[in-house]
């Protein structure tokens, strides 16, 4: 897809690997416009929540998600390669893990003030490096830990008010936990497309994904035998736009995604996931009458802090991940 830059760079001067041109406000652009696209999504399915269980909101995401991302690899014209692979079984755990972040995601944000919500699902990036750590052995010094460490503490602020006394047992307890799954689950999601990226090109990754998701998440639909609260439903002509909207809203932003880390590197674009707590915070005043109480912005702003120097260490030390970003699914997309 043919994009004007919206920056020069100087002569000969190569874009980075996975480019299609070093345009970085283009990229920006790119990416501000998937997160206001998320929270469309996501104000949907807080919605459709009220009426529609879980396994079916997880499954209209990637069914009707399926559609623009399929539209976006063939206009590049690689439809036919999309679905081509050499690690199969690499794939399916992917999407097996990557769901299961959708789940707890889609649950907590359901149970949890979108503020709160949001700010808890900003730990993906330190159980990032967390997992790098064990998992690829990736080097990672005092500063960086430092800043995990700084980023956990603000995220127990966060959890501060969901975990007290008079909390436990509550829907807001176990949506608090659940957000702090669907951390860590994306970032394993993350890990797993990180090695991936090794031998897959990225279509391929996003297609597999948008479609062994929708595959696996139909194991839901029976549990409606067992739990009747969540047996599917049949849907009115609202909820069924909802769900409609759930599913593209989720396709498109992850396009807008994917295109951003065309034009930009991870150090210039990650910064810019934090705007989704402004997102956050706009929609849940005006949509869902949410005010985050003064530990939830406290502690979210403690963790954008250390994400930020997380980034920054990263880029410093030529750790690169706009490839495997590219390639990644938000847990709340």
């Amino acid at each position: 897809m043919a994009f004007k830059s919206l920056s020069s760079r100087s002569p000969g001067k190569p874009a980075p690997v996975g480019m299609t041109r070093h345009a970085p406000l283009l990229g920006i652009a790119l990416k501000l416009s998937s997160t206001f696209t998320f929270f469309i999504m996501a104000t949907a399915l807080k919605i459709a929540a009220e009426d529609v269980p879980i396994g079916q909101l997880v499954f209209a995401r990637n069914f009707f998600g399926l559609f623009p991302v399929l539209l976006m690899v063939g206009l590049r014209g690689e439809l036919g390669l999309a679905f081509q692979t050499k690690n199969p079984k690499g794939h399916l755990t992917r999407a097996a893990v990557g769901l299961t972040a959708m789940v707890c995601s889609f649950t907590a944000l359901y149970l949890l003030p979108l503020p709160d919500a949001t700010a808890i699902g900003f730990a993906t990036p330190l159980f990032v490096v967390v997992l790098a750590f064990f998992l690829l052995g990736e080097q990672v010094r005092i500063y960086r830990w430092s800043a995990v460490g700084v980023g956990f503490l603000g995220i127990l602020i966060v959890l501060s008010p969901h975990l007290g006394e008079d909390e436990l047992d509550s829907a807001s307890t176990y949506g608090a936990l659940l957000g702090i799954m669907a951390a860590g689950c994306a970032a394993l999601a993350m890990i797993t497309v990180r090695k991936l990226c090794e031998t897959e090109r990225t279509s391929t990754i996003v297609t597999w994904f948008a479609a062994s998701a929708t595959v696996l998440s139909l194991v839901t639909l029976p549990l409606g035998f067992l739990l009747p609260g969540q047996a599917w439903i049949v849907p009115d002509l609202k909820t069924a736009g909802l769900l409609l909207l759930i599913g593209l809203a989720g396709g498109v932003g992850q396009i807008l995604l994917t295109q951003s880390y065309r034009f930009a590197d991870a150090s210039t674009i990650a910064p810019f996931d934090y705007v989704n707590m402004l997102w956050a915070i706009i929609v849940g005043w005006v949509v869902f009458s949410e005010v985050p109480v003064p530990q939830v912005i406290a502690g979210a702003l403690i963790v954008i802090a250390a994400g930020v120097f997380v980034i920054y260490r990263e880029h410093k030390l030529g750790l690169d991940r706009t490839k495997s970003r590219r390639a990644s699914t938000p847990s709340r997309s």
